[in-house]
């Protein structure tokens, strides 16, 4: 029995195997599209409040002391009034301010710092644009019960594993210290709980960090997949690319820079260059153990004639004037090309006349 199957090629040709290209990139961070991980800037905001507290906690707690303090004998022994209400508002809104503002300005350079440390300066409007596609309820389900959603739900049972095994582990050093914590003076037990609170957040905070990082070489891995191309995708970006017509313009305008700077290297090893004094302009070199005829090294037209005369004389190049001879040599024969024979001898006199002057001198 014969049995037939039939293959999809398109399939195949559409199969996202290759690396995307510098374009594609470019455009996937204009869309807002990077490899980014949002528990690098929770662990580095979670890391770096909890250095402040071990560094400064005791500003933070003298603070709050001082507005217990006079709100205790001061505030509560005080007739209410509006004058006394404002002062009162205006206080408080101060000192809060005093002490939270070292906290808010440690997690906003943690978060910047996240953000720059995972991917750089970026401004992308696109990604804040409204799309009724977001609202999509078919893709809404289609995220909560997508392999990236388990993923995620992996890593928080993860999570949330590791801060319990971390922190029980804490309070099971300091377990004797808690035990007797009755036995213990208000400042002193408020001193205990405060260094145990730094010492439990320093330590989820380091723990976040390492998890953190695994999370980013997973969303950097995820991101590559996720962008790469097909075969037909390269393609069609390079056929593109090749049909814009800025591109092609600069393409040829580099191509033509390049052939000038060329050509303009071979003018100082030419034996001549023949002018029409103003327009034109023509590098002859002959070489008679290797050339069968002098060939044509270098020619121009006015502006680009000038240049070659400028740098045949730069390097004592010798430069003869024969109008008929230039205009004839640069219609009649391209850079490489072997004088036509119609044009051997008054290429012989001029050379002749070169070799003289050269002997001569």
């Amino acid at each position: 029995m014969n049995v037939k199957l039939k293959l999809n090629l398109q399939y195949f040709a559409q199969e996202k195997t290759e690396q995307a290209t510098p374009k594609k990139r470019k455009d996937s961070r204009q869309k807002g599209q990077v490899a980014k991980s949002t528990d690098v800037n929770t662990s580095f905001i979670l890391l770096f409040v909890f250095l402040l507290f071990w560094i400064a906690g005791g500003f933070v707690v003298e603070g709050l002391l001082r507005m217990t303090e006079y709100t205790l004998t001061d505030y509560m022994l005080m007739e209410l009034t509006e004058a006394n209400l404002h002062t009162m508002l205006l206080t408080y809104s101060f000192e809060a301010f005093l002490i939270t503002a070292p906290v808010m300005l440690a997690a906003a350079v943690a978060g910047i710092t996240a953000n720059l440390m995972q991917v750089g300066t970026l401004f992308a409007p696109e990604a804040i644009k409204f799309k009724l596609e977001k609202i999509n309820p078919l893709k809404g389900f289609k995220r909560i019960f997508s392999t990236r959603a388990l993923v995620e739900f992996l890593k928080s049972m993860l999570k949330i594993s590791l801060v319990g095994l971390v922190t029980g582990s804490v309070i099971w050093f300091y377990l004797d210290d808690l035990l007797r914590l009755g036995l213990y003076s208000v400042y002193d037990s408020s001193a205990l709980i405060g260094n145990l609170i730094v010492i439990m957040g320093l330590a989820v905070g380091f723990l976040l960090i390492f998890l953190a990082m695994l999370d980013y070489l997973y969303q950097k891995y995820d991101f590559e997949k996720n962008i790469r191309m097909s075969k037909q995708d390269v393609k069609d970006e390079h056929k593109k690319a090749e049909g814009d017509p800025l591109i092609k313009s600069k393409i040829k305008e580099k191509q033509r820079q390049m052939a000038m700077n060329r050509m303009m290297q071979e003018v100082p090893k030419a034996d001549v260059v023949i002018t029409n004094p103003t327009h034109y302009a023509v590098a002859l070199k002959y070489d008679d153990d290797s050339m069968d005829a002098p060939v044509i090294t270098a020619k121009g037209v006015d502006y680009i004639a000038l240049k070659i005369k400028n740098t045949a004389k730069n390097h004592h190049v010798i430069t003869v004037e024969n109008r008929p001879l230039a205009r004839a040599l640069y219609a009649e024969a391209d850079i490489g090309d072997q004088v036509p024979e119609t044009l051997f001898k008054g290429v012989a006199e001029v050379l002749a006349y070169v070799y003289r002057i050269q002997k001569n001198v």
